[in-house]
């Protein structure tokens, strides 16, 4: 079996700087401080970073395309909106990118909240939002792979339509990968159908495992009629040259957002997935040797909420541990985000790469480039 896993980052696409403990100053947002992390990508070993969306930041398809002229092999993870974007707009942007990159955009469709009706947008319950949602991915991609479309779904309508530049195929992929996360039922159901990869954040490697089998599950039961879904793990890694001085640092960290935030303990959360990583306090502070749940008691959200905590070897062997499972797309970071690409592209990466993944036959193959 080929060991073929890949490595992200995350560049923070925010005003002013700050974000998670990030150096904050007027120049944080701008393209050359950003460029300069897409480049630090390219020479440390990273494949390309996640780059969050959401109202109220600078648009994040813009900001993607910009680092993306200014670089090579940095490949943009492009988080959008259904409602947001109109799907046949956003497969032409996304495939004219595409085009003139080579082949290096990949989309995560997100479907949690943000501000809808500070830009004209609104959701309906969570069947509505899912079922939109699903509809969204699987037209993308009959855009991306057909000519001359007609689609009359529940939520979208187009007619006649054909998206130029046309996707180029290059070897296994047919057009750019679609990352979804999302831990309900309604959530899984369409990553289980429409997703080319499912993300989680930092759950223990148990409950990762009863996941990973349940989207299988899931998938022949819903007679996904796509290559095997694959899977990633979006999560803060936060390395030093010894345990102590990566947990020494990890609790002051933690101390800091103790002090801006108070305690957020008993906080609920209204995503499911979000509150599955909230619920993670009550087993204890460290899980699985070296997951770390205090931060989400003062305040850490998503993938900020547990962190992986410990030298570069024990990370890199939990981590492992996850690529045992079949999770084969991994999003890291830790602030300052410059900083650490890289620190862990010179001390993370390396351990990564030289050991293979041991997925059981059953599991099957494991798909992607490092």
């Amino acid at each position: 079996m080929t060991d073929t896993t890949e490595f992200l980052w995350y560049i923070p696409n925010v005003v002013g700087g700050g974000h998670r403990g990030d150096v904050q100053s007027d120049g944080s947002g701008s393209l050359e401080t950003l460029t300069s992390h897409a480049l630090a990508l390219e020479k440390y070993g990273w494949g390309g970073a996640l780059i969050g969306a959401g109202w109220g930041r600078p648009d994040t398809f813009t900001l993607a395309t910009a680092l993306t002229a200014r670089t090579t092999t940095f490949e943009p993870l492009i988080a959008i909106r259904p409602g947001y974007w109109r799907p046949a707009n956003f497969a032409s942007a996304a495939a004219t990118l595409d085009h003139l990159s080579g082949g290096r955009v990949r989309i995560n469709i997100v479907s949690g909240q943000d501000n809808l009706a500070a830009y004209g947008d609104s959701e309906g319950d969570q069947a509505q939002r899912y079922g939109r949602t699903k509809e969204f991915m699987h037209l993308l991609r009959q855009l991306w792979t057909e000519t001359d479309v007609t689609f009359d779904g529940e939520h979208f309508q187009v007619r006649g339509s054909t998206v130029a530049p046309p996707i180029t195929a290059r070897g296994e992929r047919k057009h750019p990968r679609l990352y979804f996360g999302g831990a309900s039922d309604a959530a899984e159901r369409v990553s289980a159908t429409e997703a080319d990869v499912q993300l989680f954040w930092g759950e223990p490697r148990d409950q990762i495992a009863d996941r990973i089998a349940r989207l299988k599950r899931l998938s022949r039961d819903l007679d996904r009629n796509l290559p095997p879904l694959e899977f990633g793990l979006r999560i803060t890694t936060l390395i030093r040259d010894t345990s102590a001085e990566a947990w020494a640092d990890a609790e002051a960290k933690v101390e800091i957002m103790k002090a801006a935030n108070g305690t957020d303990e008993h906080r609920r959360a209204p995503a499911v997935g979000q509150q599955r990583l909230l619920d993670l306090q009550s087993k204890g502070e460290v899980i699985d040797d070296h997951l770390y749940t205090t931060p989400g008691k003062y305040g850490g959200g998503g993938a900020a909420t547990t962190w992986l905590v410990g030298s570069a070897e024990e990370v890199a062997s939990s981590l492992r541990k996850y690529r045992d499972l079949g999770v084969t797309h991994f999003v890291l970071s830790d602030t300052p985000y410059l900083q650490e690409i890289k620190r862990q592209g010179e001390q993370l990466l390396p351990l990564l790469r030289d050991a293979p993944a041991r997925v059981s036959q059953d599991q099957g193959s494991l798909v992607g480039a490092i």
